[in-house]
């Protein structure tokens, strides 16, 4: 929290420019802008800044406290044919200016079928209906709203990163609790303009409509830019400045999405139930009541699941993969469970850019030990020995993460031919490899080590030698697995939908409250889907169980897929060029793997817990 007296100076950041039409971020002075009369300065930026492609500089734009003027700032030299293409470009794929004033992204409005629509950010040009020219944005109106703060000693605040904390003898005075632009395009005389100094006062104008007033882009054009600051006193106190922001419409769409996945869930629930009380637990009653020789004759005429007794825990093919996807699984499941509710009980703030994805990677990184506990785990469980651990152990820490590395080499490296701000540097990507094999990989080798030294599971029932054969079916089983991912992405759906527009049109998204009810629920589903699956493949004696209860709630991941394609296709049909949209499948994919492992591995180990149960409730020779 700042405090500012009258006449304080505050100057502006500029953050990255950005577009919905093509997703590449871009330097704020790969433009002929107004430089800083002390140089461009980089602000320090954390891993997950650098991660969403955001380069903040220091910028001309100075605001003095409570003091409204119009200011001069610079006179370009005459437009090159390069700078006046590449202007001309910009504007036409809709790239935006992202300013920050005290931490506060600048807003705009406008009118649009009789609504106000709120933006992040203003347009470095627009091309009118009709019109052959572009305009350039070179006067901007700004409209500061401030809050009066009165010292009363001691007080408890709550700071823009959610942490509680005692402010004494602070000032009184002024804090910024709000940051407007009107952005205009104004045509100026270069040759009287250029006789000012930077920051002398300029004339104030009104934001003109006729295209004849307004500053066209052309080569040898010689550009002027000015701004205007206006002060206006606001009851929003410093705490809730945000609110603007993160204004969340819609809220019954979330509230019908989660009776949406309620409804699901206890549909799943009274079909577990029925396998339960009406099924498992009448044969198990009536198994129990018999003498020994009804026993005997009983198992002579075995059926249903019953009769895979001797072939149920028999070993998977590729038991080595298995036990990697559902340890890194369980680890993104973590990453996910913990970052959510942190994020639910206010200590990720948007105020702190990129602390959302630091923060889920370094959860990753952590949770390496509970992966390598769980891989090695289920590794001891299907080989019934240790041996081989190492290998399961170094698997799992570099499973996903290895994959994840090579999608992002070749994203990275079309985002370096177009020389975009969202291009990993080298340092970075070493810095992540030192990350990785420094402490991800260490935790899991050491969780590996304490899996082999836990308590074996040991399996209910002896395994035969011969493998029994598994009748033939009408259709084949994995039709029924890939259809049930449906289930759970019922579930999913309605929320993916607003994530994936704050991920690619730019919005807020904050309603983590939400998000976290909606994965909770999306556990439950899994988990029913995995285990009635389970359940109807042993029925009709099909023992090969152990990858179908994995991909029963996995392949959810199918469908999350298919839907981010319609999303590119009906939702972001501004998206232009194959580098958009390749950048944009790259990332789809990494996030629908990281979904198929989750809910993958939450499906599998209920499942597995559930054959275990029900196999150790009878004993049969």
């Amino acid at each position: 929290m700042h405090t500012y007296s009258s006449g304080e100076v505050i100057s502006a950041k500029v953050n990255s420019l950005t577009s919905i039409e093509t997703e590449l971020p871009f330097s704020y002075y790969s433009l002929p802008y107004c430089k800083p009369p002390d140089g461009v300065k980089k602000s320090a930026e954390n891993l997950g800044e650098i991660l969403m492609g955001d380069q903040i500089d220091n910028s001309p734009y100075r605001f003095q406290v409570n003091v409204n003027e119009s200011v001069y700032l610079c006179t370009t030299d005459p437009l090159t044919k390069e700078q006046a293409e590449l202007l001309k470009k910009r504007a036409r794929d809709l790239y935006q200016v992202n300013m920050i004033l005290d931490n506060l992204p600048v807003m705009r409005f406008t009118e649009q079928n009789g609504m106000t629509i709120q933006w992040t950010g203003f347009p470095v040009g627009y091309n009118p209906t009709g019109s052959n020219e572009d305009y350039i944005i070179n006067h901007l109106k700004f409209r500061v709203l401030v809050h009066q703060y009165q010292a009363q000693g001691d007080v408890v605040v709550t700071s823009e990163d959610g942490v509680a904390m005692v402010e004494s003898d602070r000032k009184s005075g002024f804090q910024i609790v709000g940051f407007e632009v009107v952005p205009c395009s104004v045509r100026r005389d270069p040759e009287a303009m250029s006789k000012l100094k930077m920051y002398d006062k300029a004339e104030s104008v009104n934001c003109p409509l006729e295209l004849e007033k307004s500053q066209v882009i052309h080569e040898n054009e010689r550009i002027t830019f000015t701004y205007e600051v206006e002060y206006v006193k606001s009851n929003i106190k410093w705490p809730s400045r945000w609110d603007a922001y993160l204004k969340m419409d819609g809220a019954k769409v979330h509230w019908f999405s989660i009776m949406n996945s309620m409804m699901v869930v206890f549909f799943l629930a009274g079909i577990v139930f029925v396998i339960f009380l009406r099924t498992v637990r009448r044969d198990l009653t009536r198994y129990e009541e018999m003498d020994k020789e009804a026993q005997a004759q009983m198992n002579e005429e075995l059926s249903g699941w019953k009769l895979v007794v001797g072939d149920v825990f028999r070993e998977p093919s590729c038991p080595k993969l298995l036990c990697v996807m559902v340890a890194d699984g369980i680890q993104i499941t973590g990453m996910a469970v913990v970052t959510i509710v942190f994020a639910a009980l206010g200590f990720l703030s948007p105020a702190s850019r990129g602390m959302l994805l630091t923060g889920m990677i370094i959860l990753y990184l952590f949770l390496g030990i509970i992966a390598g506990y769980v891989g090695v785990r289920v590794w001891r469980t299907i080989k019934g020995t240790s041996e081989g651990w190492k290998s399961v152990a170094w698997l799992t820490a570099c499973f996903f993460p290895g994959i994840v590395f090579i999608i992002l080499t070749v994203l990275n490296s079309i985002l370096w031919g177009k020389k975009s701000t969202g291009a990993l540097p080298i340092s970075l990507f070493f810095t992540l490899l030192a990350l990785w094999f420094c402490i991800s990989v260490p935790l899991t080798l050491i969780g590996g080590l304490l899996g082999t030294r836990a308590a074996s599971i040991d399996y209910p029932v002896r395994t035969n030698q011969i493998p029994r054969e598994i009748p033939e079916r009408k259709f084949p089983s994995w039709l029924l697995v890939l259809g049930a991912g449906t289930l759970p992405f019922g579930t999913l759906f309605i929320e993916l939908f607003f994530i994936l527009s704050s991920i690619w049109l730019g919005r807020f998204y904050y309603v983590f409250g939400f998000l976290f009810i909606v994965l909770f629920l999306l556990v439950i589903v899994c988990g029913e889907v995995s285990l009635v699956l389970t359940y109807m493949h042993l029925c009709v004696e099909d023992w090969k169980w152990w990858w179908k209860a994995f991909f029963a709630s996995g392949s959810v991941a199918f469908y999350v897929f298919l839907y981010s394609i319609n999303y590119l296709v009906f939702d972001l049909r501004s998206l232009s060029g194959p580098v958009s949209a390749t950048l944009y499948l790259g990332y789809s994919l990494i996030m629908a793997l990281a979904i198929m492992l989750s809910t993958g591995a939450i499906g599998f180990l209920l499942s597995f817990y559930f054959v275990h149960y029900l196999f150790s409730s009878v004993k049969i020779d």
